[in-house]
């Protein structure tokens, strides 16, 4: 065994563009393996953790008010394990040094003492002390955002009243993992505010004392959520109940969950993207491999070296192929996948994010590689061992030759000789011709897709911001409140437009399916809140009728004009069922659209809104906020401008960080199938070359017979590149269409173009490195083999 030993490490001296081509693109699939798992693993673990630490609850209450002693009848409730009662209160703050906006939440906490649900996590300080109600916690990720310190004072408006209020300690819940204003789909952590406070000093400050407004309640062993939830619906009905919600309408753990849903197609489709085309090429060389090998195939087999022999000595030349590229993906992979945990830290903030490379996520990456190249090699493989001794001494038969079109054609004598050799030698190898063809088309496919997301991503920004949010400025109320207020919004400094709408929680119903979420009602022609179909053209709300996002009505089954049952969460809690009038297309959210005047009959009221959307005067935005920090009816106020910069971030350092990843191991990947497909078409053809140089051909025409098959198949491999990367884009966008956040399908020019561009780059890369091979061609050599 030795000797093939010794001829395994000679094989891979000679072919050692070729296995670091393939070994890059088996090293592309293990890393992308290894950054979705590992990421996935750190995300999940981290949160079942701290879930489990930190006693997060499993059902979640908010009304108006009620008072202490309805806690027991909610506590007796069956399969309610433990339950907290609570005081919620949104905010105003002053921070010193930032003139911005900001707004808030604050929540009560047992005196002096942790809650039982819900546990906090103190990261410095201490809880705030018993009888003392200046004292407060505020969230880590707002205190870093503006460098605040433990004893540091904050101006908190309460109910319209100044508190002056001093930080006790620095904390995080597991209920604001992800961290974001009730209205918003982004953190923005200089603008939004989570703290907490004694139960006793809030109470007394929100007008709560001796009740409560918020109810969060645990599970017993076994126990369903759906059952405490209806119980718990009915009790709370009477003190304005808005509807109790399980974890999965907990922003915070639905964000982490549709991330992990993420990750897990992430995990399956692009690795067996990169794995499946590394197992092409894996199929391409070795059966090249062989067929050049007959030779020494049949000497090693007249030695007397076995079948058994033989195939090892091939699957070992796989196997240091694949562990090569496994190799370099570990590497790349605990590498990037650092730099990504660190990325999800941003934005999930846990106590501590669990990390670390585990020895089956590299099992795994091991095992799918040599899966992948088992699949690839063993057609080569199996041949190789069934190839008699006698039959493989012989140089195979010549195929039988005929006059092609090429020949026959007026265009084809036209051609100069050697472009009528490269026409003919392809129309003579089909199927070699198609292998190089389909392994190109891949790698520009890769491309196409890794741009595709790029654009897709910078696609949805502008609809989103451009399109559908068209305001810069919102400002939520209290309570609802007259339409009359859009007046006194006009008239304020800096104010060019303003638009009232009126926000209803609802829970939406077909059958066994509904979905909980927020009814708007806009005016018939919205101008600040764009709502757009397909086409991106503007939708008018008629008089009557319910419009909701296309995605929810897909997911609960509807189409236009069924009938759909609302859920009023407010108020009355009335059951209505209204007509679907149509559907919207906007990226971002689930929401329900109906016109507001239809909305206020509905809801059996005047003509109210919940809130306003404002055009304004940039130069005059800081006297405006003056204005409306002072408006004792304003709960909220917040910048569509920043919320933009948050998500674009977001997504730069999420998404576009992945597929830049991804688009240069797609760069990397082209350029080794085309290298690789140019070393094996010059190590089939250097006898030829070579006799074609001592028939007196110069060395430019040699060349070209070479390098213009390489431009030709290349040029042949960019459509079907476009096809199969639009195939690609298109699976991936369904693959990751999310309750939160959707990428539509749309594929751009430049997608196409840089696709293209890419492949033509690495094809003529290739080709001066051909070319220096064909400079130093060695006629004599070349002319002993066997033909």
């Amino acid at each position: 065994m030795l000797t093939l030993h010794r001829k395994l490490v000679r094989d891979l001296g000679a072919l050692k563009g070729q296995v670091a081509a393939i070994a890059v693109v088996i090293a592309a699939g293990v890393m992308t393996l290894m950054i979705a798992v590992t990421s996935l693993d750190a995300i999940r673990l981290s949160m079942e953790r701290y879930y489990a630490e930190h006693q997060l609850a499993d059902v979640f209450a908010s009304l108006s008010r009620a008072p202490e002693v309805l806690a027991h009848r909610l506590a007796e409730i069956p399969g309610v394990n433990q339950l907290e009662t609570r005081v919620i209160a949104p905010v105003r703050l002053e921070v010193p040094d930032f003139a911005d906006p900001v707004r808030g939440i604050l929540l009560s906490i047992p005196d002096g003492r942790q809650p039982l649900l819900n546990r906090l996590y103190l990261r410095a300080g201490q809880l705030p002390e018993t009888g003392r109600p200046d004292q407060i916690l505020i969230s880590e990720p707002f205190a870093e955002a503006h460098g605040l310190q433990i004893g540091d004072q904050l101006r908190v408006i309460i109910r319209g009243r100044y508190e002056d209020l001093s930080i006790a300690g620095i904390a995080l819940s597991p209920e604001f993992v992800y961290q974001v204003a009730p209205t918003d789909l982004l953190p923005d952590y200089k603008r939004f505010a989570v703290m907490w406070m004694n139960r006793r000093a809030l109470g007394n400050a929100f007008g709560m004392d001796g009740a409560f407004n918020n109810v969060i309640a645990s599970l017993q062993a076994g126990a369903e959520a759906a059952p405490v939830i209806e119980r718990m619906d009915r009790i709370l009905a009477p003190y304005g109940g808005i509807g109790a919600h399980d974890r999965m309408d907990l922003i915070s753990h639905r964000m982490l969950i549709e991330e992990i849903g993420q990750l897990r197609v992430m995990a399956v489709v692009l690795p067996g993207v990169f794995l499946g085309v590394s197992a092409f090429l894996l199929s391409v060389l070795m059966g090249r491999i062989v067929g050049t090998q007959r030779q020494q195939i049949a000497v090693i087999k007249a030695f007397g070296y076995s079948d058994r022999d033989l195939a090892g000595h091939y699957a070992l030349l796989t196997a240091m192929i694949v562990a090569i590229g496994v190799a370099l993906g570990v590497a790349l992979g605990f590498w990037a996948g650092d730099a990504m945990a660190a990325l999800y830290a941003e934005y999930f903030r846990f106590p501590e994010l669990v990390s670390r490379l585990q020895a089956r996520v590299v099992l795994l990456a091991i095992l799918v590689s040599a899966l992948a190249a088992g699949l690839g090699t063993w057609r080569a493989v199996s041949s190789a061992i069934r190839l008699p001794p006698a039959e493989a001494m012989r140089p195979p038969a010549p195929p039988q030759f005929h006059q092609g079109w090429v020949d026959r054609s007026a265009l084809g004598r036209r051609l100069a000789q050697t472009t009528r050799i490269i026409l003919r030698n392809l129309a003579r190898h089909p199927f070699k011709s198609a292998l190089t063809v389909a392994g190109i088309s891949l790698s520009a496919s890769l491309l196409l897709l890794g741009h595709y997301q790029f654009n897709a991503v910078s696609h949805v920004i502008d609809l989103q911001y451009r399109t559908v949010l068209k305001m810069d400025t919102h400002v939520s109320f209290i309570e609802p409140t007259s339409r009359r207020v859009l007046s006194e919004l006009r008239a304020l400094p800096g104010v060019r437009y303003a638009e009232g709408y009126r926000s209803v929680p609802v829970r939406v119903v077909n059958g066994h399916r509904d979905e909980r979420t927020s009814l708007l009602g806009l005016p018939e022609r919205p101008a600040l809140r764009g709502l757009i179909d397909r086409q991106y053209q503007p939708i008018e709300l008629p008089a009557e009728g319910l419009f909701l996002t296309r995605f929810l009505a897909d997911d609960l089954g509807l189409a236009v004009g069924d009938p759909v049952i609302l859920e009023v969460m407010e108020g009355q809690r009335r059951v209505l069922e209204v007509p679907l009038a149509g559907v919207v297309d906007e990226p971002i959210g689930l929401s329900a659209y109906m016109n507001i005047e239809a909305l206020n009959r509905l809801m059996r009221e005047g003509p109210a809104i919940s809130g306003a959307w404002l055009l304004t005067d940039s130069g005059q935005r800081p006297a405006l906020y003056e204005r409306l920090w002072d408006a004792p009816r304003v709960a909220g106020i917040g910048l569509i401008s920043e919320a933009e910069d948050g998500f674009r971030s977001y997504l730069e350092d999420t998404v576009l960080a992945m597929m830049a990843i991804l688009l240069l191991l797609a760069g990397s990947i082209t350029f080794a199938l085309v290298y690789n497909n140019a070393r094996i078409a010059f190590a089939e053809r250097a006898r030829e070359l070579a006799t074609l140089r001592v028939l007196g051909f110069s060395r430019a025409q040699v060349g070209w017979v070479l390098i213009g098959e390489i431009g030709l198949l290349t040029v042949l491999a960019i459509p079907p590149g476009w096809l199969l990367g639009t195939l690609f884009s298109w699976l991936l966008s369904l693959a990751f269409d999310m309750d939160m956040i959707r990428v539509p399908f749309r594929m751009a020019h430049q997608s196409f173009a840089f696709a293209a561009a890419g492949v033509i780059a690495a094809s003529s890369v290739s080709v001066v490195l051909i070319a220096g091979r064909l400079r130093r061609l060695d006629m004599v050599e070349a002319l002993k083999g066997v033909e």
